[in-house]
């Protein structure tokens, strides 16, 4: 079921002129990028089966990236329902259906939380509607059951209301005067820096620095736009070189015995050494 549907979301993405490169392990199993956006897609038969250390790693990793981590799901628990965005440990998550209706631009407006599910109605949107139908506040509050004075408070900026008084006032306006949920939207999150003797290098040279698991790179650090993704040690995890590229990052081998070919690669030694950002990021291009 996970490989069909993984299969099924990278086709939708091609289709839609992404780059994209499937994952057979880690904390996302598809990477997706379209010029400036940058997706990282955990594909699960159970929205739960997601532990909160892989959630966490997922989101440090898309943060660093630019990138929009989501979840796709068949169910979470019971089965995830069509046009409702839900969250796990604060990521995104959409059943297929969902996710490629997005993709078609018919972003979802509803969202279920602690709250339960709600929407979010753009006042000014409400207010022009109703004028362009010629309700007065009363008439309107009538239709949708609540007080004229509450229909005042709607129309003052962005309010969020229970899923029953969402249909009501959809079925009035619409779906026009909700604020959608832009779920490909990246966020950006604050990231502690990596503990490991490199991270702490990356970081006295000015990178923004962090050491990451359950992706095909050992370290992954930035500066400004430039962005080095990092491998320890003699043998290369697979994907590590087509995900850079698609990224359009340098990358880097810090090896231990075997300096691997092609590939910009120093040992321990050398790396501690390097005393200025643009000396490293020189030996890495002129590599």
């Amino acid at each position: 079921m996970k490989k069909l549907l993984i299969e099924e979301l990278s086709m939708s993405l091609l289709r839609k002129r992404f780059a994209v490169k499937n994952f057979s392990r880690g904390c996302f199993d598809i990477f997706a990028r379209r010029e400036d956006v940058i997706l990282l897609i955990k594909v699960l038969e159970d929205a739960n089966a997601i532990s909160e250390r892989y959630s966490r790693e997922l989101e440090k990793v898309a943060s660093y990236m630019g990138a929009t981590p989501i979840v796709v799901a068949r169910k979470a628990g019971s089965l995830l329902e069509d046009n409702i965005v839900y969250t796990r440990y604060g990521i995104y998550t959409l059943n297929s259906d969902t996710f490629t209706a997005a993709l078609e631009n018919q972003l979802p407006f509803v969202k279920k939380s602690n709250a339960g599910i709600t929407a979010t109605i753009v006042g000014q949107k409400i207010r022009e509607r109703r004028e362009e139908m010629g309700l007065s506040q009363n008439e309107l509050s009538r239709r949708i059951g609540i007080s004229g004075r509450m229909v005042g408070n709607y129309e003052k900026g962005l309010q969020e209301v229970t899923i029953s008084k969402a249909f009501k006032i959809y079925d009035v306006f619409g779906g026009s005067v909700f604020k959608r949920i832009d779920v490909f939207h990246p966020r950006q999150i604050s990231i502690k820096s990596g503990t490991s003797m490199y991270s702490k290098k990356f970081n006295e040279l000015g990178f923004q620095a962090t050491d990451t698991k359950d992706v095909p790179f050992d370290i992954i650090a930035k500066m400004d736009k430039e962005i080095i993704l990092t491998e320890l040690g003699d043998k290369m995890k697979p994907g590590f070189e087509s995900l850079s590229r698609l990224m359009e990052a340098d990358k880097l081998v810090i090896f231990k015995k075997k300096r691997p070919k092609d590939i910009p690669s120093m040992k321990k030694e050398e790396f501690m050494e390097i005393r200025q950002a643009k000396e490293l990021i020189k030996r890495i291009k002129e590599s």
